[in-house]
């Protein structure tokens, strides 16, 4: 019901409520009714027949009832609006015929003293659907009866349209809040409604435009049998489209969204269109790349660590002559090994300390004795590849200090610096020198430590070991390459 016809309806309220009042009154002879040249002309005096053909050709249903809530007339239009019959309801009290919400907001009318006009509004069901009336009651006296004349306006249609206008007002703020992009199609498919998040796709207004070329999309996972327009044309015959990745190659700023459509039904009424969501899939996607690049990333590393584990047994069983000694060997070059992975793995897999790659590989042995270990200088950075191939070059030099060297007597000591290089000379020295131990003597062969300390780092021009077997103790200067090197 439009606005010019509910305030036609409650113009035509006032006008019997008037003529109610005029009649009670007794200011009114006679009243002429009809329109376009038909008029009927009914005597108002102190029979009931004229008020009873008045009430009759009333546009709205209408009741007489006394004091006691017994209807003394009721016109067609109430009985029809009841249900029931005139000669049905014609002495009965009002409780009897009428719906019990209806009985209820009467009796509520006629509770003295009896001013009038007084109003209320009831609902009460319908042949299954809620129906709304507005009842207005003024007394009047019918001849030598006080009574109460009752007019039941049906708003229906009035209550009816205020609810959908409040729920389109209440949908458009849910669409106008939502972070997503939400799209209104009418069943033409042309966008009707579209909120801000859905603006910012677009360099233009999308309203009136049909929503395929609108928002063109590209749907990689539907093997070009499905389209953009597919999508509306499914949610409007009914069928609700469910998180389908699409890309949108000219959007200007987001470009991934993952699309869904539902059909649009207000009330109980037919399909009138659907609604589009789009779901910003851009730091999905970033995620996902990032996440290819860490499995990848881990993928090469773990190869990586494995051939360096076969590796370092292999060569450890080609210089060990029992089980023993290769168990003994082969297990701490391992152990040296995780120790620089759990720093890794604590720092993410980023730069780490020098010095506490030296810590940490030195603390099986050095442990508990203060002293024992002195470091400085030590505070550069450097790559997770240069500190795995650092740390088993430390791990080689502490286990030889513990069997043969400084750390293999009591009062021994390893001193761990960086040694300044002359300018221009392009490298970064880290100096082991041990103190204190017992008369150092070069080896008669050299084993598989010495390969390890020796080729360790010389995967860089820059990188690499030398040892000097200097009488007070070992010496060895170790070039960490400067690439894999951070301030």
């Amino acid at each position: 019901m439009s606005l010019d016809e509910i305030a036609e309806l409650r113009r035509r309220l006032a006008e019997a409520e008037d003529t109610i009042r005029a009649i009670r009154q007794g200011d009114v002879d006679a009243l002429v009714v009809g329109q376009q040249g038909e008029t009927q002309v009914f005597e108002i005096g102190g029979g009931t027949d004229a008020y009873h053909a008045f009430m009759e050709v009333m546009n709205v249903g209408a009741a007489a009832i006394d004091q006691s809530g017994r209807i003394l007339y009721a016109n067609a239009n109430l009985t029809s609006a009841l249900g029931l019959t005139q000669n049905s309801v014609q002495g009965s009290l009002i409780s009897e015929v009428a719906p019990m919400e209806v009985a209820e907001a009467v009796d509520h009318l006629l509770v003295p003293p009896l001013l009038g006009p007084l109003s209320t509004q009831v609902d009460f069901k319908r042949d299954g659907e809620t129906v709304h009336y507005i009842l207005a009651a003024t007394p009047f006296q019918l001849s030598t009866t006080p009574a109460v004349a009752i007019t039941f306006t049906d708003v229906t249609d009035r209550v009816r349209a205020e609810a959908t206008e409040q729920s389109e007002r209440a949908a458009r703020a849910v669409i106008a809040s939502a972070n997503e992009a939400v799209l209104v199609c009418d069943r033409d498919g042309i966008i009707t409604h579209a909120n801000a998040a859905a603006h910012a796709l677009f360099n233009g207004d999308p309203l009136g435009m049909e929503f395929a070329q609108a928002v063109p999309l590209q749907l990689p996972n539907a093997t070009g049998l499905m389209q953009a327009e597919d999508i509306v044309f499914m949610a409007i015959q009914g069928t609700a489209v469910q998180g389908v990745e699409a890309h949108a190659p000219n959007a200007p700023k987001v470009k991934d969204f993952l699309v869904s459509a539902a059909p649009l039904r207000i009330g109980n009424d037919a399909i009138s269109g659907c609604v589009v969501t789009m779901v910003d899939l851009s730091q999905r996607k970033e995620a996902e790349k990032q996440q290819l690049l860490l499995m990848r990333e881990l993928d090469h590393r773990v190869k990586n660590t494995l051939a360096l584990v076969l590796s370092i047994s292999s060569r450890t069983l080609h210089h060990e002559d029992t089980l023993e000694g290769f168990q003994k060997a082969f297990t701490g070059r391992i152990e040296a090994l995780a120790a620089t992975h759990n720093l890794l793995a604590e720092n993410s897999w980023t730069n780490l300390k020098i010095d506490d790659v030296v810590q940490s590989e030195l603390a099986p042995f050095t442990s508990g004795v203060a002293g024992r270990l002195v470091t400085r200088d030590l505070d550069r950075l450097m790559a997770p590849r240069a500190a795995i191939a650092f740390g088993l070059v430390v791990h080689e030099l502490a286990t030889n200090a513990a069997k043969y060297g400084a750390l293999s007597v009591t009062g021994g000591r390893v001193s761990v610096q960086s040694v300044p290089q002359p300018d221009g000379e392009g490298r970064f020295v880290v100096e082991w020198r041990e103190s204190g131990g017992p008369r150092v003597e070069p080896p008669v062969r050299k084993g598989f430590g010495h390969t390890v300390i020796a080729r360790s780092l010389q995967y860089s021009p820059t990188g690499g070991a030398e040892i000097a077997f200097e009488p007070e103790g070992l010496v060895c200067r170790i070039s960490l390459p400067i690439e894999d090197l951070h301030n």
